[in-house]
This record gives C-alpha cells, sequence and structure tokens, in this order.
C-alpha cells in the first residue's frame, strides 16, 4: 500500500466513522421521534439504503487497493473538496433538523415541515449531499466503478425513498 492508497484509506475510515456518529444521532432522534408518537414510513427499503451505503465505502477501498487505481491530482483534490463539501451539507441538514432529523423517515404528528437553513433552497439538500458524495468519494483515488456502481444504484434508491419521504410529508398522511 503506497502513500496516497494509504491516506485514502484513512479518509475512507474517517467517513465510516462520521456514518457511525450518524447512526447514533439517528438513533436518539427516533426514540424522541416515537416518544412523540412518530409514526415510520417506508421500512422495507431501509436494509437497502444501510447495505449500499456500506457498499459505496468498501467498494471504493476495495477497487483502490485490488485494481490499484491511482491517485489523479486533477481529479482526486476537486473530488476531495466535493466530498467533505457533501460531509458539510449533511451536517447542516442535520443541524437544521435538530430531532427531526433521522436515517429512516419517521413523522411526529403536528410538528410544521422544516423550511430554514438548507431547506430554503431545496426540498431534499440531505440527498444531493448523498449523491455528490457518491461518485466524489470513490473518485478521489479514481475508483470510477465503484462511483458509477453507487450512482446508478443509489439513484434507483433515492427514486424510492424520496416518494416515501414526500407521501409521509403529507399532512393528511399522520394524525394531528
Amino acid at each position: 500500500m503506497d502513500t496516497s492508497q494509504l491516506l485514502y484509506a484513512a479518509l475512507v475510515v474517517a467517513v465510516g466513522l462520521e456514518r457511525l456518529a450518524e447512526l447514533v444521532v439517528s438513533r436518539r432522534h427516533a426514540d424522541w421521534a416515537f416518544r412523540r408518537g412518530g409514526v415510520e414510513f417506508g421500512r422495507g427499503h431501509f436494509p437497502a439504503m444501510v447495505a449500499l451505503h456500506t457498499a459505496l465505502l468498501v467498494g471504493a477501498l476495495v477497487e483502490v487497493l485490488v485494481a490499484d487505481r491511482p491517485f489523479v491530482p486533477a481529479l482526486g483534490w476537486p473530488m476531495l473538496v466535493l466530498a467533505l463539501a457533501s460531509q458539510g451539507l449533511r451536517w447542516w441538514c442535520i443541524t437544521t433538523l435538530g430531532p427531526q432529523w433521522n436515517t429512516r423517515v419517521i413523522v411526529v404528528p403536528g410538528l410544521p415541515l422544516v423550511s430554514g437553513g438548507p431547506y430554503r433552497f431545496l426540498r431534499h439538500p440531505n440527498y444531493v449531499a448523498v449523491v455528490v458524495e457518491g461518485f466524489a468519494l470513490p473518485l478521489v483515488h479514481s475508483a470510477w466503478v465503484t462511483a458509477v456502481a453507487f450512482t446508478v444504484l443509489n439513484a434507483a434508491l433515492l427514486t424510492v425513498r424520496i416518494r416515501v419521504e414526500d407521501r409521509a410529508l403529507r399532512p393528511e398522511q399522520v394524525p394531528a
């Protein structure tokens, strides 16, 4: 393993640790929501989402090591900036939504839709972060197969996820 691969592995591990932190926050927020009568929607696609996001991290690392993908500075540095920016956007979403943020779709009756932070500009800004990270993180070290595979599979998954979320957020779905 050369120095660039070692640094890339450290980046992927750091993103993995960040995901674990998200799961801790998500669990705490889910407990908060359920104590307030929260209703969960679309639970069926959640295991696929976890598997896909895990595969992104594992696939990127394995591809770099097994296929001996090079670090190409003209590609790698801009992709690193995008990958880090996607983390910033993700945590801006988490901070803005507060206890209403979750990795699952849980709606607490009677709470208004959040319209501040990045939600002033986009309906689903967290998914922008996911899409950008999904191609940028692998491309930091030229793992283009992982970037393409994740992007295609994630597009299919987000089609389901966004429909579930939009349906769940309709006022008539959750009793007040």
